[in-house]
């Protein structure tokens, strides 16, 4: 199946891009999602948090995405 992801912050920088598309396997884990994430961009592995958002709520590893699901990548934030 494709899924679209949205990134922001320092995600959108390593990606090039705020959108990326992706074909995935269905009934993918959000987890196995961010494995294969890291290894086609090994720079998402130095982030010392990265939470995902499907659907606007956060994600736990265990959670299948679906098609059409809206996925954000949230990286660390800090304040200032």
């Amino acid at each position: 199946m494709k899924i679209t992801l949205l990134a922001f912050g320092i995600t959108k920088d390593i990606f090039g891009q705020r959108q990326v598309e992706l074909e995935v396997p269905d009934s993918l884990e959000v987890g196995s999602l961010l494995s294969h994430l890291g290894q086609s961009y090994p720079a998402l592995k130095d982030l010392a948090s990265l939470r995902v958002a499907v659907n606007e709520e956060y994600a736990q590893s265990d959670h299948k995405i679906q098609a059409n699901d809206e996925i954000v990548l949230i990286p660390p934030v800090s304040g200032g």
